[in-house]
């Protein structure tokens, strides 16, 4: 997706999980139309760290969204990092709770296809996918994608895990 209207919040957040909890507070706070998509991305370089992006291919986001994250100490800049954001807020988010079939997953969201890795095949629109409430798909070559693995029972889950182990935690 590149869409014409779009912000880039840099709060200097130090992780994705961190990331996510800030798109879901401005979503609380600010005047966010439905179909905003807020994604995360990851910044390289000296200081790597995520920064966010709002983004509304319909429209423009409603003026004071940027006054208020300005307001707030927020470096606001327009359009996007880069074109492979991974999606917290999207049209249908809220609706992908429990199991769905891909075919569901698809028709209540933004989702335009499930991949699982590993195979070349996309799955058949009947095969179940286990949510976890937890469902972040990516922006691949302008299409929002989620990556998915197999299951128990023939299932599928989203490969990204609501609840990961940080790196070394049992160290």
């Amino acid at each position: 997706m590149t869409p014409p209207h779009a912000l880039t919040v840099d709060a200097g957040t130090r992780d994705l999980r961190a990331a996510d909890h800030l798109l879901h507070a401005l979503a609380d706070e600010l005047p966010l139309p439905g179909d905003v998509f807020g994604c995360t991305h990851l910044v390289r370089g000296d200081h790597p760290h995520a920064a966010v992006s709002l983004a509304r291919p319909a429209g423009p986001l409603p003026r004071t969204v940027r006054e208020r994250l300005t307001a707030r100490g927020y470096d606001v800049t327009p359009g996007l990092p880069d074109a492979a954001g991974r999606a917290v807020l999207y049209p249908g988010a809220a609706s992908l709770a429990g199991t769905l079939t891909v075919a569901e997953l698809i028709a209540r969201s933004a989702i335009d296809a499930v991949t699982v890795l590993g195979t070349p095949e996309r799955p058949a629109p009947h095969t179940r996918l286990v949510t976890r409430d937890h469902v972040r798909p990516q922006w691949r070559d302008g299409r929002l994608v989620l990556a998915a693995v197999p299951a128990a029972g023939g299932a599928l889950v989203p490969f990204e895990v609501p609840d990961p182990t940080p790196c070394c935690a049992d160290h």
